[in-house]
């Protein structure tokens, strides 16, 4: 469900709270601007520029866009690095760290040329900072303790200034504890928006964008075990999983951009049904229109960002997903052994004598477990729960559904609901009698044929 973002602006009590946290006077305290905190996992609408010069601004899935100030021609942002509790679908929810209130953060734009100051107040336990992936900038704005700038001590806030030289799509993200601070959500994205019409940025009707992220939290718990490098059982797209994720809603014939960027620890091929895209943008900027193809999956490695453009021409409900399998399930256990084709029944019916709630997975393959109502510890995401109108989606994860409506007005993202097939247009179970399929005959053994056994050193068998 979409809905309007919930702002939560402390001020009063709350805000002097903050600013004493942060060890400032009450002088510095006048020149920061307000964080605005996020309480909702909700996709916010887009958020229109009240001033600076305009834009066409995105749609962050599962996300929102923060609020700044303008100050003597700066554009003034606010961050706070957080523990934060996010909702990664519902009924289940992860203790991550993120920004003011969410994780990822809320998304950051601007327009080619703006000068921006970004306050960010840490109230971590440990040192934090933010490195700008991606940004042309001075090198002590870059964001790497230790190199560039020292680290951000908690309770204080630091400032970063840099004019926004190039525009494109990029991320935010720390470089202080990083295996640790990144494994527990902290990450935002960042939109550079043309000054003025560019030669390679088309415009376009609807612009959505979010980050791939992963963690790994064991069934009834809520906090990722850091240390973690290849064995995930949550993949997310920003920080939420399938069904927690919000449709794609556009309108048809609507051309659609999708920005999607990588903090994951391995490559994601993100493939989209019944259309093919132009990848137009990297991290780097705009691709060259000589080197455009039509895709229908673009493989996404660690660090990078993606910029698909299409036309949403055909209406439906169109999965939009991993094309790796096991990246469309949630919870997943590394560990379960394949029992597809064993007959349990005998063993079963001896262990529910002593188990009454015992039950078997995986003999005739996973699909029947979206339909079984399984005991889960609290607090744990159900493997594949997503229904659709025709039963169980079978699908989890990085899993979602771009809704193409030719009644669906502009700037309206409101779920439509399901798509209504023409009639005739739904695949459907035959009823006719089927042929004997044709069968290649085997072919002859060759009447001097000669059966020879090979014998390995030491007298062994090798085979036939």
């Amino acid at each position: 469900m979409v809905s309007r973002r919930n702002f939560l602006g402390r001020s009063g009590l709350a805000a002097a709270t903050t600013m004493a946290a942060a060890g400032v006077s009450k002088v510095a305290m006048a020149a920061l601007p307000e964080p605005v905190i996020q309480t909702t996992a909700d996709t916010a609408p887009p958020l229109l520029p009240k001033n600076g010069r305009p834009y066409n601004p995105v749609v962050t899935l599962n996300g929102w866009t923060l609020p700044w100030r303008m100050n003597n021609g700066v554009k003034e942002f606010h961050l706070v690095a957080e523990p934060v509790v996010r909702e990664m679908t519902p009924g289940f929810r992860a203790h991550l760290w993120g920004y003011n209130g969410q994780s990822p953060g809320p998304t950051i734009e601007v327009v080619e040329g703006d000068r921006v100051r970004l306050f960010v107040t840490n109230r971590l336990g440990e040192l934090t900072s933010i490195h700008w992936h991606g940004q042309r900038l001075p090198n002590g704005m870059d964001g790497v303790t230790g190199l560039n700038q020292p680290g951000i001590p908690p309770g204080k806030t630091y400032v970063y200034e840099f004019v926004a030289r190039r525009p494109g799509t990029f991320m935010y993200h720390p470089h202080a504890d990083e295996m640790v601070q990144m494994a527990m959500g902290m990450m935002g994205f960042w939109v550079t928006h043309p000054k003025a019409k560019h030669p390679l940025i088309d415009e376009v009707d609807r612009d959505f964008c979010f980050l791939l992220n992963a963690y790994d939290i064991d069934p009834g718990s809520a906090t990722p075990k850091i240390m973690t490098m290849l064995d995930f059982n949550l993949w997310s797209w920003n920080s939420r999983i399938y069904p927690g994720i919000d449709p794609l809603v556009v309108r048809q014939n609507d051309r659609v951009r999708i920005r999607v960027g990588n903090l994951t620890m391995t490559n994601h091929p993100i493939h989209l049904h019944g259309h093919e895209f132009l990848i137009t943008g990297t991290d780097g900027g705009p691709t060259p229109k000589t080197a455009r193809q039509y895709e229908i999956t673009a493989d996404i490695a660690v660090g990078q960002m993606r910029q698909l453009d299409f036309i949403a021409d055909e209406p439906g409900d169109w999965a939009f997903h991993c094309h790796k399998s096991h990246h469309t399930m949630n919870a997943m256990g590394h560990d379960v052994p394949t029992m597809i084709g064993v007959d349990h029944r005998e063993v079963v019916r001896k262990i529910t004598q002593l188990v009454p709630d015992y039950m078997v997975m995986g003999e005739r393959g996973m699909k029947d477990m979206t339909e079984m109502e399984m005991p889960l510890p609290d607090n744990t995401a159900p493997m594949m729960n997503g229904f659709g109108p025709f039963g169980a989606i079978g699908m989890g994860g990085m899993f979602s559904v771009l809704k193409v409506r030719a009644d669906q007005k502009r700037g309206d993202y409101r779920d439509p609901g399901w798509y209504t097939h023409p009639p005739g247009t739904v695949a459907y179970e035959w009823t006719g009698t089927l042929a004997e399929p044709a069968r290649a005959a085997a072919p002859p053994v060759a009447k001097d044929a000669v059966e020879v056994t090979v014998r390995k050193p030491g007298g062994g068998h090798a085979g036939h």
